[in-house]
Parts: structure tokens; C-alpha cells; sequence
């Protein structure tokens, strides 16, 4: 039986060398390549500008894309509440902070009584002589407390909140990321659908010209009634495929104004003009797969749940151990008059060493703690996880954009061609060498690959805009305090 000389002894090494019960964090392995299988191919690509992927969205060079990202950031309700999250977290880390240091409170109280005479004590002082049944009592205290960390329990509590609270900063840096990311790639869509809408009326209005010529050759008896019917049709079905793109392009503008946390129609009149669709610039800087694991916020997110799960085990098991208080109280009291509080003769005080231990509630504990450990083992499955997805995200990306741009070079040129193949098919039409369906086929093909070709050069800039978000651009990663046991 320790004495409690030899106890205070114990208590005082375990504070002064910092034991804490429970493992200490360890950043854990993750599978991770060397290198990414598609980097040389996206280095390899020609673009005129490249881009830092700090400010990735400067590296497009469109003025009106960079003010929509800037205004996102600035004014998005996604990204208010995730910078509300993290005050929150802040508080978290100073309460369990707080919790190490020891309290104080001061309390005074001034009292004046009448006394009844009906009560034992009340007849046993109303027999003594100049009995007074008013009485008074004046007290003033200085109280402190603190509880004892001897096995670490409060400093893993700390750990733990202290890892919630990066964790919560990384949330709030992934969701700028995908602030910037999503507007980026709605502007690009929007651009996107105003060049197919462009297309689709500059057909229509091909289809229209074509539709008055061939009307003209029937009136003259040059053209069969069918011929006439024919144009109609192909010109109705160009037109059909206006409504539903000018559907797409409002949905992409409300979408927007949303990103920039105002109503649906309040930046419509700064898109109104087309624009062109953004390239995608240079990409220089992708790393290796390892730097995602300080560049990536929402693998930082994961990592840090983890070291926060790794912590709270040794919070369960903090609790097998004894808990040490230590209350003092320094103050005065009398029951005669207030001019004698704070004399000699009315000080108090008094020292409590207090103990409190669960100690046949081991069964109890024995389930807390394997429950921490259950949560370790699914927060440690789940960053494993989002490294391998981080990985794919930025493959899948690269992947993208290589071909979604030769796709575009390539229709682009099948594009100057089929314009060509028209223009002579129309001609041989007038002449009367070739038919009217040679014509129609023509546009038909002509609108095809000029949509595709639209669909591919939006394609590749969104590619582009997925690459830096895998890549976790669009913010600068922290040096996280560490979070050892002191």
C-alpha cells in the first residue's frame, strides 16, 4: 500500500515526464505508386500557358472565369459553413485545452436570518440571556481546482481535439477546392453550351436558306414536292435541338449563381455575350502520387480522423486508471459583524486531495475501449481508401484530358473538311449533279462533328479542371502542430 507521501511521488513523475496510457500516433503506410502512369503524356501536351496550381484558374486566361472563381470564394454559403465548422473545432481544441489547467472561482455571500423559537435550537438559545433571534453571517472565499492528468487521459482528449481541429481546417481547404473546381466547371459548361447553341442556329439558319431555295426550284417546277418536305424535316430537327440546349445553358447559369451564393438570373446579363470556350493550360507541377498526401486536403481530413481515433483509445483506457483532484479553498467567515471578515480570527481554509475510480466497472470500459479501437480501425480503412481514390482521381484525369483534346484536334479537322464537302455538295446541287439528299446528308454530318468537336473542347477544359482538383491545387497546405504527447 503506497503511502500518500509515495503516491504524490508516483503523481508527480508521471506529470513531470508526460506518460500518457494508450498507443502513440504513427502516420500509417499508404498504397501509393511511384509515379503516375499518365504524367509524361499530360507534359507532353502543347499549351500556350502554364498554370501554378495555387491559382490554377488564372492559367486559362479568361478574365471572366477567374472573377467568377474569385467571387465563389469569397461568397459561397458551402464554403461559410465549413469556416464555421472549423470555429467550432477551435472551441473544442480550447475547452480540452482548459481542461489540463487548474479553476478558479471566488464566492461571497451575506446573510441575515431570523430565528424561530419553535425549534429545539430556537427554545435552547431563547433560554440564554440577550438572546437576539436576528442573526448574521458574512463569508468570502477564493476557491481552486484541479484535476490531476497522472495517466494522460485529459492530454490524449487534447490530441484528440486538437486533430479534430486540423481536420476541420482541411475540410474547409477541400471545400474551397471544390468551390473553385465546381464554379470553374460550370462556367466552362456554360461557354460550352452557348458554341453548340451557336452551331445549332448558324444551321438553322443553313437549313432556312437551303429551305427557301429548294421552295423556290419547286414554284419554278425544278423541285419535287418531297424534296421540299425533305428540307423541312431536316431543318425541324435542327431546330429541336435548340430548346433543349438553351434548357441546359439556364440550368448552367442558375447553377452558377448559386456557386456565388445569390439568386438564380443575377450575373445572366455579364454571360450574355458568348464567349469562348477557355483552353486548358500547361500543367508542370503534378508531382508524384506522395505528394497528395500533403497536397490533398481531403486526404489530409482522413488522416488527421485517424490520429483523433488513435488518441481516443487512450481515453478509454485512461479510464482503468484512477483520477486525482486536487480543491483548496482560502477564505474568511463570521457570524458577528462584516467588519471582522478578513481578520485572523475568520480566515478559513482547507486543502482536498479527491480520488475517483470505476473501479468494478471494468466491463464497461473494456467495451468503450474496444469500440475505440473499432473506430481507429474504420477511420485507418477509410484513409487507406481515400489515397487509392486520390490516386484514380488524378489518372482518370489525366487520361481524360490527353484524349478529350486529341479528340477535339481531331474533329476539328474532320470539321474543315466535312465545311468543304457541303459547300461542294451544294454547288453540284445547283448544277444539278448532285442530289438534294447529298446536301442534307452534308449538313446533317457538318452539325455532328462541329457538336462534338464543341462537346470535346469543353470536355478537355473541364478535364483540365478535374487534374488540379485531383491534384489537390487551389490552396497551400499548412504545418500542422504536432500532436506528440509533451
Amino acid at each position: 500500500m503506497l503511502s500518500p507521501r509515495s503516491l504524490a511521488l508516483v503523481m508527480s513523475a508521471c506529470l513531470m515526464t508526460g506518460c500518457a496510457v494508450g498507443p502513440d500516433y504513427h502516420r500509417p503506410d499508404a498504397p501509393l505508386s511511384e509515379h503516375y502512369m499518365g504524367k509524361q503524356a499530360v507534359e507532353q501536351r502543347t499549351a500556350a500557358t502554364p498554370a501554378s496550381l495555387a491559382i490554377w484558374w488564372e492559367g486559362f486566361g479568361d478574365p471572366v472565369l477567374s472573377h467568377f472563381v474569385t467571387r465563389a470564394l469569397e461568397q459561397n454559403l458551402d464554403l461559410a459553413q465549413a469556416l464555421a465548422r472549423v470555429t467550432q473545432a477551435r472551441a473544442g481544441l480550447g475547452a480540452a485545452t482548459a481542461a489540463l489547467l487548474p479553476t478558479g472561482n471566488i464566492n461571497g455571500q451575506a446573510e441575515r436570518a431570523y430565528q424561530s423559537i419553535e425549534t429545539p435550537l430556537g427554545q435552547v438559545l431563547n433560554s440564554t440571556p440577550n438572546f437576539d433571534r436576528y442573526g448574521n453571517s458574512y463569508e468570502a472565499n477564493l476557491g481552486a481546482s484541479w484535476e490531476l492528468d497522472v495517466f494522460g487521459g485529459l492530454r490524449r482528449e487534447r490530441q484528440a481535439a486538437l486533430a479534430e481541429y486540423q481536420a476541420s481546417e482541411a475540410g474547409a481547404a477541400a471545400t474551397r477546392l471544390a468551390v473553385a473546381a465546381q464554379t470553374a466547371d460550370i462556367y466552362i459548361t456554360i461557354r460550352g453550351l452557348q458554341a453548340r447553341l451557336d452551331i445549332a442556329n448558324h444551321q438553322v439558319k443553313t437549313q432556312r436558306g437551303l429551305l427557301e431555295k429548294v421552295q423556290l426550284l419547286h414554284s419554278k417546277g425544278l423541285a419535287a414536292e418531297y424534296q421540299v418536305r425533305q428540307t423541312e424535316g431536316s431543318l425541324a430537327q435542327v431546330q429541336a435541338t435548340v430548346p433543349v440546349l438553351q434548357t441546359g445553358l439556364d440550368a448552367a447559369m442558375n447553377a452558377l449563381d448559386v456557386m456565388l451564393g445569390t439568386p438564380p438570373g443575377t450575373h445572366r446579363t455579364e454571360l450574355a455575350a458568348t464567349g469562348a470556350i477557355p483552353k486548358a493550360p500547361q500543367i508542370t507541377s503534378a508531382g508524384t502520387p506522395a505528394d497528395l498526401l500533403r497536397r490533398r486536403p481531403d486526404l489530409i481530413v482522413a488522416e488527421r480522423r485517424l490520429a483523433a481515433s488513435n488518441a481516443r483509445i487512450g481515453v478509454a483506457i485512461a479510464e482503468y486508471y484512477p483520477k486525482f483532484s486536487l480543491d483548496a479553498l482560502l477564505g474568511s467567515a463570521t457570524s458577528i459583524s462584516s467588519g471582522n471578515l478578513f481578520t485572523s480570527g475568520a480566515s478559513q481554509s482547507a486543502v482536498v486531495l479527491g480520488l475517483r475510480w470505476r473501479l468494478f466497472d471494468f466491463g464497461r470500459i473494456n467495451a468503450q475501449i474496444d469500440q475505440a479501437k473499432g473506430q481507429e480501425a474504420e477511420a485507418l480503412a477509410a484513409y487507406r481508401q481515400s489515397v487509392l481514390r486520390a490516386t484514380e482521381d488524378v489518372e482518370n484525369a489525366f487520361s481524360a484530358l490527353v484524349n478529350r483534346e486529341t479528340q477535339a484536334t481531331t474533329l476539328t479537322g474532320g470539321e474543315d473538311s466535312l465545311t468543304r464537302a457541303r459547300q461542294s455538295s451544294f454547288m453540284a446541287y445547283e448544277k444539278g449533279t448532285a442530289s438534294l439528299i447529298d446536301v442534307l446528308h452534308a449538313d446533317e454530318t457538318l452539325l455532328q462533328d462541329s457538336d462534338a468537336r464543341a462537346q470535346a473542347q469543353t470536355e478537355s477544359a473541364r478535364a483540365a479542371i478535374s487534374v488540379f482538383k485531383a491534384l489537390g491545387g487551389g490552396w497551400l497546405p499548412p504545418q500542422f502542430e504536432s500532436v506528440a504527447v509533451r
